[in-house]
């Protein structure tokens, strides 16, 4: 946690006075009244600094996730992060870097985004992606709303295997934006369901795999939607051994990018990951970088497309949102260069293999079934006898999970999820298994 110095009085006059308001309370007037009040329920802590800090640091240690061993999925995963990754980000000529507006003082930002964008091409098999974005769920949301642009049509089909956080997201850009989302249903194998085909569909999103962790046929979708777009959601670790959203006619692959490379953090810093076909390069938010030649013929690096608000006029900007994740990027770059293909595609068939043998073992239990029986890369969801009480066995025996609650708004009852990777040692397989049991 950083220090905080706050404005002084002057500081705070003078920038009201800039920006044309007369006190700070003007600057919030879009928020409604109610959610302003100080009776609307927010909980602060005392507002001295000295307080502030002493609060953050008992609530750190409060985290009863710290000590646990992470089987959770859901969209953020413990892989193992080579040192050089940490290595390079922590250099500081890209640790301060911001955005390359100079490229002739910036080749070396513009050239990792160049190499990042190449890398994200070839996993997802598409044309062109941009240099990132904040994270996976506002990835897809901003995919909607170039899918919307595009066809001008207002429905939005979303599976309801879609991570519900996730789901969050998509429903609050689609709402700002007038979009109507139709919810399809999954089947007892966990796989999305679309039958009709609405005329105003504008997209329908595919997760890839989905929340139960449970791979989707992806054959034919883009045929049955026409004009529509298919947009793709993927974890990318999965495309070291899946067959690319490219190769089944995708118009926009997005994903969360944080497990390349990137510690969970506590919930982020994230990645947002954004590819498309190259007829849509314009309706892509974000920005790209390109590369060209000097005057002498040397090869250099440009920015060659900037659609955020930031560089264009608002009215004409792709996105609203401002910035990226470029140090996340960064890092992305660091862990698939490090790992390569062959590197990559061995993480992905180590955690494919141990989420298998640890399934295999937990199912042979009394009571305890798959809760979707559809084909799983290295997630999957566990049907207990007692879900809440199977997780407090786990938790006590070190082990974190994805609780019941969260499956119980898909509607699974009683159901954990657990993920497993290549950081997840025999051992701790065993005693997973012994907790389940009753003997951890």
């Amino acid at each position: 946690m950083g220090p905080y110095v706050p404005h002084t009085p002057d500081d705070i006059r003078t920038m009201l006075e800039a920006v044309g308001v007369d006190d700070i309370e003007a600057l919030f007037a879009d928020i409604p009244p109610e959610i302003r009040r100080a009776e609307a329920g927010v909980d602060l802590p005392p507002r001295d600094e000295a307080s502030v800090q002493r609060y953050f640091r008992e609530l750190e240690g409060r985290s009863s996730a710290a000590d646990l061993v992470p089987f959770l999925g859901g969209g953020l995963y413990d892989h193992f992060v080579p040192s050089v990754v940490g290595h390079v980000l922590a250099r500081g000529e890209l640790f301060t870097a911001y955005t390359p507006y100079q490229a002739e003082v910036s080749q070396g930002t513009l050239t990792w985004m160049f190499e990042f964008q190449t890398m994200i091409c070839e996993l997802t098999g598409m044309d062109v992606t941009n240099a990132s974005m904040y994270d996976g769920a506002t990835a897809l949301a901003e995919a909607i709303l170039c899918a919307h642009r595009a066809t001008k049509r207002r429905t939005v089909l979303v599976p309801r295997s879609l991570n519900p956080w996730t789901r969050t997201v998509v429903d609050t850009y689609c709402w700002g934006a007038g979009l109507h989302v139709e919810e399809i249903p999954f089947g007892d194998d966990g796989l999305l369901t679309p039958t009709d085909i609405p005329d105003d569909t504008c997209a329908l999103v595919a997760a890839q795999p989905n929340f139960f962790g449970c791979i989707e046929d992806l054959t034919e979708l883009k045929e049955r939607l026409g004009k529509a777009f298919l947009i793709v959601s993927v974890n990318p670790l999965t495309l070291a051994v899946l067959e690319p959203p490219g190769s089944f006619g995708a118009d926009i692959v997005v994903g969360e990018g944080q497990p390349l490379g990137i510690p969970m953090g506590f919930g982020g810093p994230l990645l947002g990951l954004f590819a498309t076909r190259t007829e849509h390069l314009r309706r892509m938010p974000g920005r790209v970088s390109g590369r060209t030649v000097d005057a002498d013929g040397n090869p250099g690096y440009v920015m060659a497309l900037q659609t955020r608000e930031q560089h264009i006029r608002r009215e004409r900007a792709t996105s609203n949102i401002c910035t990226n994740s470029a140090l996340c990027a960064l890092a992305a770059t660091v862990y698939l260069a490090a790992l390569g293909t062959e590197g990559l595609r061995d993480v992905a068939m180590c955690s494919f293999e141990r989420a298998h043998a640890l399934a295999e073992r937990v199912t042979a239990l009394p009571d305890y079934t798959f809760a979707v029986s559809g084909p799983f890369f290295h997630e999957f969801t566990l049907r207990c006898p007692d879900g809440k009480a199977s997780e407090k066995r786990l938790r006590d025996a070190g082990f974190a999970v994805l609780p019941p609650e969260v499956f119980r708004s898909v509607g699974l009852e009683d159901t954990l999820g657990i993920a497993v990777t290549e950081r997840r040692t025999d051992d701790e397989l065993d005693r997973f298994v012994a907790a389940l049991e009753g003997g951890g």
